[in-house]
């Protein structure tokens, strides 16, 4: 006989999202869980995700609705109102639309080592559950991922959510190309599962947060007349730093060289350099990196001879600490 499994709620749909930027596998998580609920649990389910054309780097939300056997889904809509949110990149907490639409009752789970709680999270519901799970920091000790992490989070929050079967299906779709993985997948969704932080007192919203919906930023009465952009795009005000995925180059100017490899390879033009000192052995001098520039791809590591640039973790306020930027004048 099958088990009855019981949703949380009888009268909708559960609903998750997940925000992320590419290349943290937040759209294998969404699938990995849609397939596992439909496959292995017995439960109707639905999942897809939406990104621009190159997801790398750029923002990611996966979505997944799950619902009882006998109820058909028939709703392909983003989640707008989800029952539990799961934030790939602590730097998206910035954003309003990362935390729009949770339920009162929802569950909030984000990627970020143990530390100060960001101010941010006070716009969610003063009765919602927010949990602190340092994805990244478990996903380098085990040689895994965070999507294997947070998924175990996730799963373990949930008691209709099968973990046992969730990780069955997370090992199946790494069993065949990458078999080589499925053990430290394992290993990183079972620390997912337990080793977490509950933050309590964090938010002071009532009820129900609005969901977020776009709007035309222009109408037929307010558009701008033909020909005209009013808000041009430009490298000075671009920002990067969340494209990073934890780790980004740090630079000890004691080792360093001052060759210009690193500045050769670097896509983003993110390293700040300056006159050397009058009568010094160098005309230029890597100052050092301007982190809202830098999307963490580490080329410039793999490139230093000195091992003056090396590959760090990404703490709080590390970045902002470091930063030598590029454009004093315009950016506080």
């Amino acid at each position: 006989m099958s088990q009855i499994i019981t949703l949380p709620h009888a009268d909708r749909f559960f609903e998750i999202r997940l925000e992320s930027i590419g290349g943290l596998g937040a759209h294998a998580a969404g699938q990995v869980l849609a397939t596992a609920a439909v496959l292995r649990m017995g439960l109707n389910g639905a999942h897809f995700s939406s990104y621009g054309s190159e997801k790398k780097g750029s923002l990611v939300r996966s979505f997944v609705r799950l619902g009882p056997a006998e109820r058909p889904i028939r709703n392909s809509a983003p989640v707008e109102t989800p029952d539990a949110i799961v934030v790939f990149h602590a730097a998206l907490l910035r954003s309003p639309a990362t935390l729009a639409g949770l339920r009162k009752d929802g569950t909030f789970i984000y990627n970020a080592p143990p530390g100060v709680v960001p101010e941010e999270l006070a716009a969610l519901p003063r009765t919602a559950r927010v949990i602190r799970v340092n994805a990244l920091g478990i996903a380098m000790e085990e040689k895994s991922r965070p999507n294997a992490v947070l998924l175990g989070a996730l799963s373990g929050q949930f008691p209709f959510l099968d973990t046992g079967k969730i990780l069955e299906a997370l090992s199946e779709e790494f069993a065949g190309k990458h078999p080589e993985a499925v053990a430290s997948n394992e290993r990183a969704f079972r620390r997912g599962a337990t080793d977490f932080e509950v933050l309590e007192g964090v938010g002071h919203a009532e009820g129900d947060l609005p969901a977020a919906r776009p709007e035309p930023a222009w109408g037929y009465e307010t558009q701008p007349v033909g020909g005209i952009v009013p808000e041009p795009g430009n490298m000075a005000w671009n920002d990067l730093t969340a494209s990073r995925i934890g780790l980004m180059p740090v630079l000890d100017r004691e080792k360093c060289i001052h060759c210009g490899l690193c500045d050769l390879v670097c896509p983003d033009y993110c390293l700040s350099w300056g006159d050397g000192e009058p009568g010094g052995k160098f005309e230029r001098e890597l100052m050092g990196v301007d982190y809202r520039y830098c999307k963490g791809c580490l080329r410039c590591v793999e490139s230093c001879p000195t091992g003056a640039l090396t590959k760090e973790t990404e703490t709080a306020g590390l970045a902002d600490r470091l930063r030598v930027p590029l454009f004093p004048d315009l950016i506080p």
